[in-house]
Parts: C-alpha cells; structure tokens; sequence
C-alpha cells in the first residue's frame, strides 16, 4: 500500500546544517502513535519513512550526532541529530545505521515532504484520544492497535528490494564470521 514517490527527495534540520537526499521511494511510511515516541518527539506520533541506508546520504559537510536511545522493544535505536539545533533527521531502530534509515518525515523540505503520506498507522492503541483516523482509513491506509507485518502492507516492489536487503545481511554476516574465523585460527 506503500505511497510511490519520485525521487530524489531533499531534506535538513532547522538550522541547515545537515542537509540530506533520499534515492529511491520510501520502502513504507509508518505513523508510529506509541507512547515512547510521543514522549520521545514531544508530540502525538512520529512520522517515520524507511529507506535502504545506501538511498539516503548527507549531502552537507557537518555530519549528525548519533546518540543510542532506548526503546520499547528493547532493542534500543540510535537518533541522528544536528550538532546544532539539535533537530532529530533520523533513526535506526534496534540496528547498528547500516542497513536501514527510519527518516523523519517532518525534516524533508517543503516540496518532498507534501509527496509523502503515511502508509499505515501504527500502535494506535495508545494514541491521543482526540486524533481521529476515519479520513485515513476511507484513503485505505491500514490502522493497527499493535505492530504489523511488513509483508502485509508494503509494496511488491518495496518487499522485493528488502528481500534483497536481507541477502546482503546475510552476505555480510558470513562474511564477518569468516574473517573472525580467519583471525582465530591466525592466533593459535
């Protein structure tokens, strides 16, 4: 159900200290209403877009600060702000900013941002009792109480691209596994 967009799409903090390019469409927007985000963005919910981390780069010469965070699932997530204004541009939810970038919607300039929607509703059990979703669900944008299934809302292009994501991890996986065993064995 994912939105296609055009790209590239641009984006910055407050201040324009960082500035940074999306690639290729968002693989899906997700309107997170948990309470950690809320607490977290000081607002009702995040807007978060996810894109492969090799479709979005900083393009300014002042890279962000990257601060671990921690999170509902446990797993923590790293937050990318400007060393100035301190505007939060991205994150990376239980990872290590590697592979995929959770870009916040609110921090793409004016003409990127009007192109993207959010693609499903997420943890809407918890959200603001005075936000009210029937527009978004006659738009058919899924409203879930919990998490979702990637596989049940995203695109099929979209899936097949983080079909391909995941052969990479795993690719690289193997690949740190053999060099640790290659270092191993050099040491006996």
């Amino acid at each position: 159900m994912a939105t296609e967009i055009s790209t590239p799409l641009k984006g910055h903090c407050t201040c324009k200290t960082i500035t940074y390019e999306v690639l290729a469409p968002f693989l899906c927007t997700n309107c997170c209403h948990c309470t950690w985000c809320q607490r977290e963005t000081g607002t009702a919910f995040v807007l978060n877009a996810i894109i492969e981390t090799s479709n979005f780069r900083i393009t300014s010469e002042t890279k962000p600060v990257l601060i671990d965070t921690p999170s509902a699932s446990g797993d923590g997530q790293m937050i990318a702000r400007c060393p100035n204004c301190y505007v939060v541009l991205y994150s990376d939810y239980g990872g290590d900013g590697t592979w995929t970038t959770f870009v916040r919607v609110g921090t793409l300039d004016y003409e990127s941002k009007k192109t993207v929607k959010p693609d499903i509703h997420i943890f809407t059990s918890t959200k603001m009792d005075w936000i009210d979703l029937t527009s978004e669900k006659e738009r058919g944008v899924p409203i879930m109480e919990e998490s979702y299934r990637w596989s049940q809302v995203w695109r099929k292009d979209a899936i097949a691209r983080l079909d391909l994501l995941k052969l990479k991890i795993d690719e690289a996986k193997k690949a740190e596994e053999g060099a640790g065993m290659g270092k191993e064995e050099s040491q006996i």
